[in-house]
């Protein structure tokens, strides 16, 4: 259990009102449930002291640590929504009943599942920080998920695997994302978890040795080269990650690069390229791998230099170059861009990387002026057009099908980022073709598109898009979309814009 001091001494800079703040909740909380018991037979505010801690580690502030002390009070333990408010305020109880009514997402038909990922994506658009209390409720859950019964293990940890884990990625809180993955991985993928420990088991021995010897040669080369503001450390990647990429290349560990990688951290984005040119000084970099994660970031905001060298003790290694921003950004992502307490800073986020996220922003305030329902104000803007749909999914079994299978193809896919000739980054689905990016950018554009070329050549409209393909789509006024685009398009966004205006062309009769 994680006790108040520990939780207080993890939360940032707080002054005597956040302290107090924590303080009661945790009190509160702690009578509240003080009769409850959880599956291990642990108190059940284990559970809450344990969340509200992941909450101050990832560096949210007092007011989120309070809501997720609280974050059960009203479905568990019965206290009254007007207590919370009374209690502590508009804004925490906001955030708790936003919590509460998320329920528990489960399989159980469809249209069930349907209508909670409904009410997470809404919640999610209302205010991330409910969605970031649920996320570390889950990571708790799922650190204690061998006290739940064995039946409901399975269904858990696939929810973690397909929804939870995929939203932390999304936003880029890779410490919450990896965590998810691995602990949900042995539950779902059992065979497959215990053929990736044994290969890792086989490879780091040998790997960690030439990792170490290599960090000390790095560590002379820079200094040598006149660089010493710098610090390295190293990350191993994620069991499941590295499943994902076993599977890309059948099963062949050696194919794999990035099992360790060397992280060397700088104060500055000139330092970054700085140290890769000193490094690709001394050694020789694996062709087609180095990659400018800094002037293009990913799709998440995770922004890094990566090489992969040649290290001449007859190995391959990673290195990933990164100033201690960027570190902070790739491990708590959207999280990073709280500014004092609360208050979410949108100016932080990196250019068009997480233009997903920007989508929202018009009703976001994190902190602004809070309503009298104690939801966060709308600002200017409008709200996307997917978003509002969520909240009004049509009911009949046939919808509902059709709902699951775009939100899986639009959301919960895996990404490609492509560019405009112009530099912009275009964030599609993994299938994707020409067609979806001309809509991704304006459905004029998509209505008048009469070609494209990829990396300067002319290619068919329903050529599947690469990482780093630069897209110009050729407009003309008499161009208009044709009945086979609906087949051709893989994004929902893209479909919705083809029938309406194969509609509004519809001759009249």
């Amino acid at each position: 259990m994680a006790s108040l001091e520990e939780i207080l001494k993890n939360l940032k800079d707080p002054t005597e009102k956040d302290i107090a703040l924590v303080r009661k909740a945790y009190e509160f909380a702690e009578t509240a449930h003080k009769e409850q018991k959880r599956f291990s037979g642990d108190p059940y505010f284990l559970h809450l002291s344990e969340v509200a801690n992941i909450l101050a580690n990832l560096g949210t502030g007092a007011t989120t640590v309070a809501a997720g002390l609280l974050h059960d009070s009203i479905e568990d333990a019965n206290v009254a929504p007007e207590i919370i408010e009374k209690e502590f305020g508009k804004e925490i109880c906001f955030l708790v009943e936003g919590v509460t009514k998320l329920g528990k997402l489960r399989y159980r038909g469809v249209e069930r599942y349907v209508e909670s990922l409904r009410k997470l994506f809404v919640a999610m658009a209302q205010d991330l920080r409910v969605l970031i209390i649920k996320l570390s409720d889950r990571l708790h859950n799922m650190r204690t998920l061998q006290f739940v019964r064995q039946e409901k293990q399975l269904r858990i940890a696939k929810e973690t695997l397909e929804i939870y884990a995929p939203l932390a990625y999304r936003l880029g809180i890779r410490r919450l994302n990896r965590e998810l993955e691995d602990l949900a991985f042995p539950y779902v993928y059992p065979h497959e978890y215990a053929k990736v420990k044994d290969l890792l088991k086989y490879k780091s021995k040998e790997t960690m040795a030439h990792l170490e010897k290599l960090r000390k040669s790095i560590v002379k080369g820079l200094t040598k080269a006149g660089i010493t503001n710098f610090h390295t450390d190293y990350r191993v990647k994620g069991l499941y990650s590295l499943y994902q990429k076993l599977v890309r290349k059948s099963w062949n560990i050696d194919a794999v690069y990035d099992i360790l990688a060397i992280r060397i951290i700088v104060p500055t984005v000139e330092d970054c390229y700085r140290v890769l040119g000193a490094i690709h000084s001394i050694w020789r970099p694996l062709p087609g791998r180095i990659k400018d994660y800094i002037a293009f970031p990913r799709t998440n905001g995770y922004q890094s230099l990566h090489t992969t060298i040649f290290t001449g003790a007859g190995s391959i290694m990673e290195i990933q170059i990164r100033t201690d921003e960027m570190h902070t950004a790739s491990e708590y992502g959207v999280v990073s861009h709280f500014e004092y307490k609360d208050k979410f800073n949108p100016k932080k986020l990196v250019g068009n990387s997480v233009a997903w996220l920007k989508q929202f922003l018009p009703i976001l305030s994190f902190g602004e002026k809070i309503s009298s329902n104690g939801a966060s104000s709308v600002l200017s803007g409008d709200v996307p057009a997917w978003l509002r749909e969520l909240a009004k999914v049509e009911s009949g079994s046939g919808a509902h099908e059709d709902f699951m299978k775009e939100i899986k193809a639009d959301f919960f896919k895996t990404r490609v980022f492509v560019f405009t000739p112009k530099g912009d980054v275009v964030d599609l689905p993994s299938d994707a073709n020409l067609i979806d990016f001309a809509y991704a950018i304006h459905s004029d554009i998509g209505d008048h598109m009469a070609g494209a070329t990829v990396n300067g050549k002319m290619v068919a409209l329903d050529s599947i898009l690469q990482n780093g393909d630069i897209v110009e789509v050729i407009v003309r006024d008499s161009a208009k979309p044709s009945k086979k685009w609906l087949d051709l398009a893989k994004t929902t966004l893209a479909k919705k814009h083809i029938k309406s205006s194969l509609t509004k062309n519809v001759p009249s009769s």
